[in-house]
């Protein structure tokens, strides 16, 4: 089970996260391309990072909404998603090439990513984007009840998928995230989120918020680097994969 964080998320003089000290403890660092945070000098500095680490890099495109923090849902059509999808990997893209490294998947950010989970349509269209720009780039998508459809979908549009769970986020019934302005939507607590990391790595699943167990088989697992815990969280988790593998 690869560990996954969102970096990059700095702006300028303006710091987000833990980055330098998250980035030795996971596998994937999905990094901004300036939509809904970074800039050209905080994404080289992010690469640089993570390639000294031998961390793959991803690509965390978003809708155009740095207010938001790309968090708020934004009307478009199939092809303003591929533009805006071409536009922010092929930022990334160039910057890694520089630096010596790539752009090895694609994990849409916040409304985007919540969008394309409840619209097929827009599923499709990231998708496309995705295969259009490289063939076989995988696409990261959250794992949900519905895991067979999408990798179904993802089969016929000719592109590989990296299903993911978050080990900070509260799921509701449906095995969909619960949006983060109810009470409970996010874990703050470092032992409920290293609580739910194990047993997603360990049983293929978790509790929902009303305590209904939901098959969740992730290949990855998310903390979040805007978190205030996910240092600690981070860590925690790392050393216990690491032992439970250890002791397998």
């Amino acid at each position: 089970m690869k560990l996954n964080c969102d970096l990059g998320e700095s702006f300028g003089a303006w710091t987000m996260g833990q980055d330098e000290e998250v980035m030795p403890y996971i596998d994937m660092a999905n990094i901004a391309c300036g939509f809904h945070a970074s800039d050209p000098s905080i994404m080289a500095r992010t690469v640089h990072l993570a390639l000294s680490h031998n961390v793959q890099i991803g690509a965390h495109p978003s809708y155009h909404d740095l207010v938001g923090f790309g968090r708020r849902s934004i009307p478009h059509s199939a092809e303003e998603i591929r533009h805006l999808i071409w536009y922010q990997v092929g930022a990334l893209e160039g910057i890694c090439r520089a630096e010596g490294g790539r752009v090895e998947y694609v994990k849409p950010h916040g409304a985007l990513n919540n969008d394309m989970m409840k619209d097929q349509d827009t599923l499709r269209a990231v998708m496309e984007a995705v295969a259009a720009y490289q063939g076989g780039l995988p696409l990261m998508v959250p794992v949900s009840v519905h895991a067979g459809e999408h990798k179904a979908l993802a089969d016929q549009v000719g592109i590989p998928l990296i299903f993911e769970a978050f080990a900070d986020r509260a799921y509701d019934d449906n095995g969909r995230l619960v949006p983060r302005k109810q009470p409970g939507a996010v874990h703050e607590d470092p032992d409920a989120i290293l609580s739910q990391a194990m047993t997603l790595a360990s049983n293929g699943g978790l509790h929902s918020i009303s305590r209904q167990w939901l098959d969740l088989k992730a290949d990855s697992l998310c903390v979040h680097g805007d978190n205030i815990h996910a240092l600690a969280a981070t860590r925690a988790i790392r050393k216990a994969l690491h032992r439970a593998s250890t002791d397998a």
